[in-house]
């Protein structure tokens, strides 16, 4: 295994990750921005990590259940879930549930629906205070469930594991600052008194990704449950054990069985089945576009009547570089971005315009540093960069959009699967290509491999027009010094999360409480941000409440 040094070293964790750490990882009250160069200050943090490591090893191969009303439940057949990292490692057996245990879920959260939500909000804030509670002391397991199950190098899991959090955390703070979402409105006529209070729905549909299996699950559930709903979570089949872990963290802070519910299986029948049952009040969602859509259309069409669908469906996310930009800066951007976790985030740099001027000074740049930082090994060393991908269809979507690339355009590093000995695990080396047709589909699809296909523009207008030219709408960067081009890019981007000359990482490192995580037009359903000022809205309808008095 190659060891990382100087300027390799820095990219392990990416300076613009916010976990709720310092050096140590001692937890404080707020946010701390920490660098790799202040984790690499204390080791204590990897025999810590590595010997949760060790630790989760224990729990692996065993059958597990899901829960349904606080009862464990049995669906008679059961999936088996192995390590990316090593598919030789069984992680455990799960069960394979189908519409049936959908609608039991759905039973038990409508029945638990009117005591969870009739208790006072300042309750349901400090059950979820006590879950992040519970989430950060097993931070380092979690985290190292995480590398067994999807994948993440250490720095990306603890940071993950503190997002989640924060997330509980941040909409704690929330409800408190709205007062539970009661306001008092104005009196119009004499004698009568009345006030806008925010209710929950009913029984919410959670289903998370495996990309960020604990935050991005964490964020749809805490947004639920606080503003009073209950939920019936079903992870993805790719990291139901994670899942599982969230499930029992928030039962052991409180929350009752019934109230949250976990339930695994095939996407298909539960998906189906939430998009068709009228006890579903509502639907948060987090995967791909195709998936997305597709359960949206069903819910819209068999519901009986207009329902609440949250939904964040990835992107085709942009960085430009304008010849007024510091182009180290713009190439560690896009590096970082591009290629953290594998290029498997929602929010990964995929392409990049360069302007015409800059164009070959900035793609040398870009090459040094990707033979710098492009260390692919196993994740559970605390050397490695990059990681697997999550599965053979990730492999083989890899392969095949690099076989077009080199056919049609040109590869600038990268482009093989490592030679390097290696676990029983779909590694593939971080990508560059370029010279492809501005409508290339490498240019429009998302790949969701570490792959970012780099084009020429001949000025920022050009730059913005191409990046809008989608149906995407995440996440966009811009590099530039010039406040002018900066002004005009956040104007005419068309992209719901945008940064400029974020060397941190291009397009990535949204945090909650700083950057509300939420995509326009195909990449999401409402316009409003996870970690947001207003994304416990979405989990709510406005009750308009009068009372006349005697006259």
């Amino acid at each position: 295994m190659l060891e990382l040094t100087g300027e390799a070293q820095s990219y392990l964790l990416p300076t613009e990750s916010r976990p709720r750490v310092s050096v140590g990882l001692q937890v404080t009250s707020q946010p701390k921005k920490v660098t790799f160069v202040t984790l690499l200050a204390d080791e204590t943090i990897h025999p810590r990590y590595e010997e949760a490591l060790k630790h989760v090893e224990r729990e692996f191969g065993k059958h597990h259940p899901m829960f349904i009303n606080g009862r464990q439940v049995l669906a008679g057949g059961e999936f088996e879930v192995h390590s990316p990292v090593d598919s030789s490692i069984l992680l455990g057996y799960f069960q394979k549930g189908n519409a049936e245990f959908a609608r039991k879920a759905l039973e038990a959260a409508n029945e638990h629906f009117a005591a969870w939500s009739s208790r006072p909000w300042k309750e349901r804030v400090q059950l979820i205070r006590k879950a992040a509670d519970v989430l950060e002391k097993r931070q380092f397991h979690l985290a190292a469930l995480m590398t067994y199950e999807v994948a993440k190098n250490r720095y990306e899991a603890i940071a993950e594991v503190n997002e989640a959090v924060d997330f509980l955390n941040y909409y704690a703070r929330l409800m408190e600052e709205n007062e539970g979402y009661v306001r008092r409105m104005e009196r119009i006529v004499p004698g009568e008194d009345s006030k806008s209070v925010l209710r929950p729905y009913g029984a919410w549909a959670v289903i998370s990704p495996f990309n960020f299996p604990l935050s991005l699950a964490t964020t749809m559930i805490a947004g639920a449950l606080i503003a009073g709903n209950t939920v019936v979570f079903k992870p993805t089949s790719e990291a139901p054990f994670t899942g599982l872990k969230l499930y029992e963290a928030l039962v052991e802070a409180g929350i009752p069985g019934g109230v949250i519910n976990y339930v695994t299986g095939p996407g298909s029948a539960f998906g189906a089945e939430f998009a068709s049952n009228p006890m579903v009040a509502g639907i948060a969602f987090t995967g791909s576009r195709d998936v997305g859509m597709q359960l949206y259309r069903d819910f819209v069409v068999k519901q009986p009547y207009p329902k609440p669908f949250i939904a964040e469906m990835g992107s085709k996310n942009p960085a430009i570089v304008t010849s007024k930009a510091d182009l180290d800066k713009a190439a560690e951007g896009v590096v970082r971005s591009a290629f953290g976790y594998d290029g498997q985030k929602c929010s990964a740099t995929s392409r990049v315009y360069v302007e015409r001027g800059v164009r070959e000074d900035f793609l040398k740049i870009l090459k040094s540093k990707v033979e710098k930082v492009a260390v692919v090994g196993d994740p559970r060393q605390k050397s490695t960069f990059v990681g697997p991908v999550i599965d053979e269809t990730a492999f083989r979507k890899y392969q095949r959009a690099v076989e077009q690339a080199r056919k049609e355009g040109k590869i600038l590093v990268g482009g093989e699967v490592p030679k390097m000995s290696l676990p029983k695990g779909y590694y593939v080396t971080p990508t560059v290509v370029y010279g492809l047709p501005p409508d290339h589909r490498l240019m429009k699809e998302e790949l969701f491999v570490p792959l970012v296909a780099v084009d020429e523009v001949s000025s920022l207008d050009e730059a913005l027009e191409r990046a809008n030219k989608t149906e995407f709408g995440l996440t966009a960067g811009v590099f530039t010094k010039d406040k002018g081009e900066q002004g005009e890019f956040f104007e005419k981007i068309r992209f719901g999360v945008v940064y400029a000359n974020r060397k941190g990482g291009a397009t990535t490192g949204a945090w909650p409480g700083a950057q509300p995580f939420g995509g326009w037009k195909g990449s999401g359903a409402t316009g409003k941000g996870a970690g947001g000022p207003y994304y416990l809205l979405q989990f709510m309808h406005e009750q308009a409440q009068t009372v006349v008095g005697d006259s």
